[in-house]
């Protein structure tokens, strides 16, 4: 009975603290370390988050970029930051699962070094092609990239990115020579598509769509399994000549590992709570091509596991490697 007693109040105790801490946070500013340039469809969806969660904290929440080395520059400054709730990270997939396969030493580990709080957006990848390709879908452009071996590139998000890996894991099963051109974030990459200095980007519809219809660029495939409802007349990459070929995006949020779990808990509730709000949705997610998520932390904490395992067998094939 004793036993029971004291584990009953151990549990309540830790309540306790836990309520209590997420009670206090936050009592001063909150900075929030996105790993990708500005202007990039990350930093977007970071900033549109960060612009609302003050009207819930009364405090203000300044985003931070720090760009560079496929993200590992933002994600060990946010591992190595007190584990307070005060400085968290904002990044896309490829920052946890995929830039950790091509460095074989890193001051952090993203299962370990952090403490997963939600994944804020999916999107369906898609893939844009310059005008100076003469090309008009993507069987095209599989045709006219093998009869030109070497001669053209593809832009990425930096070395380690989901679409730096996703293009190799693309050249690796199509057969494909292409070019890597990284760069620091969306934006730039953007510029250089348009202007015709890379023949091939991917990224998300919102990304694009808007100079597609300017007649800027060309939308020639869906990377998802599946077509996407937005777009039911473009077809995946799978279905145009590569089968089994797949990918979807995601950007999430996490804090220092040893963060409080009431803190944890806190954030995500209030992010989710924007995520959930119908005019955020219709005005800001939808019109960028976002698909709210908001998984529990549970559920991203095994996401992220299954997903890491996922891409190192990916990179593996590939044979990728930063070092």
């Amino acid at each position: 009975k004793r036993l029971i007693s004291a584990r009953a109040l151990s549990a309540m105790l830790v309540c306790a603290i836990t309520g209590a801490q997420a009670q206090g946070f936050p009592g001063k500013p909150v900075k929030i370390v996105v790993t990708n340039a500005p202007g990039g469809v990350t930093d977007i969806a970071a900033r549109g988050v960060a612009q609302r969660l003050p009207e819930l904290w009364g405090q203000p929440v300044i985003v931070e970029n720090r760009p560079g080395a496929g993200g590992t520059i933002g994600a060990a400054f946010v591992a190595g930051a007190a584990p307070d709730g005060y400085t968290l990270l904002y990044a896309p997939d490829g920052t946890f699962v995929i830039t950790p396969h091509l460095y074989s030493k890193l001051s952090y580990h993203p299962l370990t070094s952090f403490a997963p709080i939600t994944v804020v957006f999916r999107s369906s990848t898609i893939f844009a092609l310059s005008n100076e390709v003469p090309a008009k879908n993507f069987r095209e452009f599989l045709a006219y990239v093998r009869a030109n071996p070497g001669k053209l590139s593809y832009g990425s998000y930096g070395y380690g990115s989901n679409a730096h890996v996703a293009l190799e894991h693309l050249k690796q099963m199509a057969g494909l020579d292409m070019v890597h051109v990284p760069y620091k974030g969306g934006a730039p990459a953007l510029t250089d598509l348009i202007a015709g200095r890379v023949a091939l980007l991917v990224g998300n519809l919102g990304f694009f769509g808007p100079y597609e219809k300017e007649g800027k660029l060309k939308i020639i495939a869906a990377m998802d399994d599946k077509r996407m409802p937005e777009r039911p007349d473009l077809p995946t990459v799978s279905e145009s000549g590569v089968p089994g070929y797949s990918g979807s995006a995601w950007s999430a949020l996490v804090a220092p590992a040893g963060t409080p779990a009431g803190v944890l808990d806190r954030i995500r509730a209030d992010v989710v709570k924007i995520l959930r709000t119908p005019e955020f949705n219709e005005k800001f997610m939808k019109v960028h091509g976002y698909r709210p998520e908001g998984n529990s932390r549970e559920d991203f904490a095994a996401m992220l596991r299954t997903e890491y395992a996922h891409w190192g067998r990916i990179v593996k094939a590939t044979g990728a490697k930063l070092d």
